[in-house]
């Protein structure tokens, strides 16, 4: 991950949104093109990256037109389903701007809220997203009390909501740390690697809002089963994690 991004083109300034989607057809353009009318808006250059993680639905059509019409959009296709963690690493490797605004595709944050982050990220290197209230199912939300209770305690990430898919992240921290976590643990894996290379963690409200159309993936028995064995493996990378000092700032 590191290399890989290290060999990006490496641009000065500005914010290169990430969005992995799956199976986000009902959702993703009206995500894009909100999102796009608030990166405009700041007057900073910007990208949106989408990750089409190899879904079976149109969003991959939808996504290609869209980057059609507009050069600030890209899309990088997976040809299978391979998992949110991948598409995040797809993502974080094809951006080339300063700050890395990773924002899910489901319509469920509100763009918006970036300005906010900005001016959280002038003195942080990471601003990350927590929800003051869920909209998801109560199993969804027992999951995540524990999950952020373990993180705490195993891993030292004491934030709010270690998985809102609203962060906003100095690339040069990125760069500077490899990433091999699957799944919803690539965020656990950014928090806990990003703390111990020193990185200024700042949290802030985000608003969570219910999904308009598409259904979540994730919360199930299989999928809690999987992620107790997942987070023993993540939990001894980041022991072994001997952070490096990050690139130079980009600014």
């Amino acid at each position: 991950m590191a290399d890989a991004l290290s060999d990006t083109c490496a641009e000065s300034t500005g914010i290169s949104a990430v969005l992995p989607a799956y199976n986000e057809e009902a959702a993703i353009e009206a995500t894009v093109r909100e999102l796009r009318a608030v990166l405009a808006h700041t007057g900073q250059p910007f990208e949106i990256i989408i990750v089409n993680d190899g879904s079976i639905d149109h969003t991959g059509v939808i996504a290609d037109g869209l980057a059609r019409d507009d050069a600030a959009v890209r899309v990088v296709h997976h040809p299978r389903n391979r998992g949110y963690g991948a598409a995040l690493r797809s993502g974080f490797a094809a951006s080339r701007r300063e700050w890395v605004l990773l924002m899910d595709a489901d319509g469920q944050f509100d763009p918006g809220e970036l300005p906010a982050f900005l001016t959280a990220s002038r003195a942080a290197d990471f601003v990350v997203g927590y929800r003051p209230t869920r909209v998801d199912p109560a199993h969804r939300r027992l999951f995540a009390k524990a999950w952020a209770a373990l993180m705490s305690l195993a891993l030292g990430v004491r934030v709010r909501d270690v998985d809102c898919a609203f962060k906003l992240m100095r690339r040069s921290y990125i760069a500077a740390m490899p990433l091999e976590a699957g799944g919803a643990f690539l965020s656990a894996e950014l928090l806990a690697k990003a703390r111990r290379m020193g990185a200024r963690i700042v949290e802030l409200p985000v608003r969570h809002l219910p999904r308009s159309a598409g259904r979540q993936t994730g919360g199930s028995v299989r999928v809690l089963v999987r992620a107790l064995y997942e987070f023993s493996r993540l939990w001894w990378r980041v022991r072994r994690f001997r952070p490096a000092p990050p690139v130079a700032s980009l600014t």
